[in-house]
């Protein structure tokens, strides 16, 4: 019983130095915790832009499909028509 009361007495107690060590390991880890939540938010970001730009593209790549098959369908119309009367 003893030994509990000595340790918990030292530990209230504790040094200077020791309380300031420890305060210091805190501040650190609450550095890196920060960093690891901005760097979490700025590759979901990155994940998020890289997608847009995908559907983006894909969209942009469709119209153009699109396109290039009416203009083949209206010229091949127009190609019909002109075989067709000579």
């Amino acid at each position: 019983m003893s030994m509990m009361t000595e340790d918990r007495t030292s530990t209230q107690n504790g040094t200077s130095g020791d309380l300031e060590q420890r305060v210091s390991e805190l501040e650190k880890a609450q550095a890196v915790q920060a960093a690891t939540q901005a760097g979490a938010e700025a590759t979901q970001a990155a994940a998020m832009s890289g997608a847009q730009a995908t559907q983006a593209a894909a969209h942009a790549g469709t119209w153009a499909t699109m396109a290039a098959g009416s203009i083949s369908l209206v010229v091949g119309i127009f190609l019909g028509v002109t075989i067709a009367r000579s």
